[in-house]
């Protein structure tokens, strides 16, 4: 059950922030399925794929799974949260200052950056 929550909330998280910054998988999801649950950095990849990339990314989805390293569970979970996540962070960004929204973005970006330069 914890799984299914904190899964949910990362694809919320990355659902606001994807409509609001235009960001999920790389920046958010993988860093987020490393830190909250322990994935690895392939399996958190595949992950996001699931998620998110499915239809596009079928092949690259498909070459993870073979590896076994892709959650489909999870990856369901993140992609509900996702969506109901992107829906909200879209219609929140849309009435801030555009150098507000790009400041925050830069900001989002080297603190992500310096967790995954940190991170053994």
């Amino acid at each position: 059950m914890k799984e299914v929550i904190v899964s949910v909330f990362i694809g919320l998280c990355a659902g606001l922030l994807g409509g609001v910054f235009g960001i999920g998988g790389g920046v958010l999801i993988v860093p987020a399925l490393m830190l909250c649950l322990g994935f690895s950095q392939l399996r958190a990849q595949g992950t996001s794929l699931v998620a998110l990339l499915a239809p596009v990314g079928l092949l690259a989805l498909l070459e993870y799974h073979k590896r076994g390293d892709s959650d489909f569970k999870v990856g369901g979970f993140v992609a509900a949260g996702f969506l109901i996540g992107g829906l909200f962070g879209s219609k929140f960004v849309l009435g801030l200052d555009e150098t507000l929204v790009r400041r925050s973005f830069a900001g989002l970006l080297i603190v992500i950056g310096i967790w995954l330069l940190a991170r053994r």
